[in-house]
């Protein structure tokens, strides 16, 4: 037994019977050989970390066109808040923390500069309409290694693709992930906005701050706590 297939056996062992296993994905697209100490979903965390596109994300604002300051969020640093909600509320719940991980990692490799403004001009000058969540999968499946893509397995590319509102992730961890993604944009966006001067903390509707929490932390934890326990 190879150290994947040792790993593999824990997952059997430790994570829930409703958690995505390892060993049973769909598979990719372009049939390859498996890896000796990687399990599947580890290897495409691994890819959409080392691909263009996931660099990329460090250059790309969040909400505000053009910032000024080192302390706003970037795509970057917002997929790397929804990866760590996400890998805690999986982790939590006995589900695949890999899996997880690569989706949260993966599921904005698509968006465009300048925030969702660069989404709503794109929408209405491409023929055919443009979302993020579809260029996010055309990038991993054609765009990245010089139109081979990353050829990453189906569970991965069912999350990024389900992770919009209206989504229907088809594993748990794909539910998960876009859970994560709308308490790291609620409350950051909303950080970032105070960083801004455009209100204080002290106008956030008090019907919402007495029970969410009265700071980010305090906001993150209630969520996150809400999720796991409920």
């Amino acid at each position: 037994m190879n150290i994947r297939e040792s790993m593999e056996a824990l997952e059997e062992q430790y994570l829930s019977p409703y958690a995505s296993f390892s060993a049973r994905s769909r598979g990719r697209d372009r049939p390859e050989a498996l890896c000796d100490i990687r399990p599947e979903y580890q290897r495409d965390r691994d890819r959409i970390l080392h691909c263009k596109a996931f660099r990329r994300l460090k250059h790309k604002t969040q909400v505000f066109l053009a910032p000024e300051g080192d302390h706003y969020r970037t795509r970057l640093t917002h997929t790397l808040e929804v990866s760590q909600i996400a890998r805690t509320i999986a982790k939590s719940l006995c589900l695949n923390e890999s899996l997880t991980e690569a989706i949260a990692l993966g599921h904005d490799l698509g968006h465009t500069p300048f925030g969702h403004s660069g989404e709503f001009i794109l929408n209405q000058i491409c023929e055919d309409g443009f979302a993020h969540y579809e260029q996010s999968v055309r990038v991993v499946e054609l765009l990245e290694k010089g139109g081979r893509g990353l050829n990453l397995t189906w569970e991965v590319r069912d999350g990024i693709l389900n992770h919009r509102t209206a989504g229907h992730p088809n594993t748990l961890e794909g539910a998960i992930v876009r859970l994560s993604d709308k308490i790291a944009y609620i409350n950051h966006d909303i950080d970032d906005a105070i960083r801004a001067r455009m209100f204080v903390e002290e106008q956030l509707p008090a019907v919402y701050t007495d029970i969410l929490g009265h700071s980010v932390r305090e906001r993150l934890n209630t969520m996150i706590h809400d999720i796991i326990l409920n």
